[in-house]
């Protein structure tokens, strides 16, 4: 075999690892940044949610209270008759 073969073979193969790893650093760098972005939405996502269910669970205790309230004057005006 000629050394240009040879040379042009080794040439090739550090060429293919060499870009195989560049791109294996690059889809990484990308992976870890989409991570952090979607980390970021999935928390402000459950700190909204948890806003909306505390202000439903107030807006149910106060109608539970106004429909207690109903009640026991409906009670104390049957207990009359």
């Amino acid at each position: 075999m000629d050394a240009a073969i040879l040379l042009t073979a080794a040439g090739t193969v550090v060429a293919i690892v060499g870009s195989n790893i560049a791109l294996i650093g690059w889809l990484r760098s990308d992976m870890k940044s989409f991570e952090n972005k979607i980390e970021n939405k999935i928390d402000s996502f459950t700190n909204d949610f948890r806003k909306e269910m505390a202000s439903y669970k107030n807006e149910v205790s106060k109608e539970m209270k106004d429909f207690h309230g109903r009640l026991c004057s409906i009670e104390e005006r049957n207990k009359r008759k």
